[in-house]
């Protein structure tokens, strides 16, 4: 898996864990406020997620050149899985501070801790308690594609990510835009979105197949 393409599944993962809970009046307004509002109100009360997702990696050109399917766990604090099932099968789990990225045509498994899987990513100054609007700036896009969309753009000059999109329907996440500083964009599009629903703690565990060989980098 490129590894851009990666720290960019586990920035949308950390952005997601962040937060303390809204009250419930405010999440039932939100769908009905500006798209950043709605943005900071998602997160806030979004405690576990589960979607199914179509993602496509777009070159400089703006030429497709890989589209994958598969589905996404989300549980704070600190838990995510994505099961990519098409056209290859892959895992990315976390749990405990580490990441597990499972590559099944390879057999191969990497462990890495969180901070040094994401490098200087604004993922990294997500994944603590960390204002989001002492890291980002952030800019109502208006509507696209039936989606309310947020711009974030990192203030910190290190980033590896020029921006993020975030795009919302009915206060509610589905889908996601990240550029990255060699021209590659990453676009994400979710459905079947249930937010708040109790999920299996085993989703989030993580087990390394017999005969896969295991490099443990954290």
């Amino acid at each position: 898996m490129n590894k851009v393409k990666v720290l960019s599944l586990i920035g949308l993962c950390l952005l997601l864990m962040n937060g303390v809970a809204y009250s419930k009046t405010k999440a039932k307004n939100s769908a009905k406020a500006e798209p950043v509002t709605q943005l900071k109100v998602f997160l806030k009360v979004s405690k576990s997620l589960s979607a199914d997702f179509k993602q496509v990696l777009i070159n400089e050109a703006g030429n497709p050149t890989q589209t994958s399917y598969g589905v996404f766990y989300l549980q704070r604090p600190g838990k995510f899985r994505w099961d990519y099932q098409k056209p290859f099968q892959q895992q990315i789990v976390s749990n405990t501070g580490k990441v597990w990225f499972y590559d099944t045509d390879l057999e191969q498994v990497t462990v890495k801790k969180v901070d040094e899987s994401l490098g200087s990513t604004p993922a990294l100054l997500l994944s603590g308690d960390v204002s989001l609007d002492d890291n980002y700036t952030m800019e109502g896009q208006g509507i696209e594609g039936e989606l309310q969309w947020v711009k974030l753009l990192p203030k910190s000059q290190d980033s590896s990510f020029k921006y993020v999109l975030i795009g919302l329907s009915k206060g509610t996440l589905a889908g996601m835009e990240l550029s990255d500083n060699f021209g590659q964009l990453t676009r994400i599009y979710f459905s079947n979105v249930i937010v708040n629903a109790p999920l299996k703690q085993t989703l989030f565990e993580f087990q390394a197949p017999k005969g896969a060989d295991v490099f443990n980098d954290g």
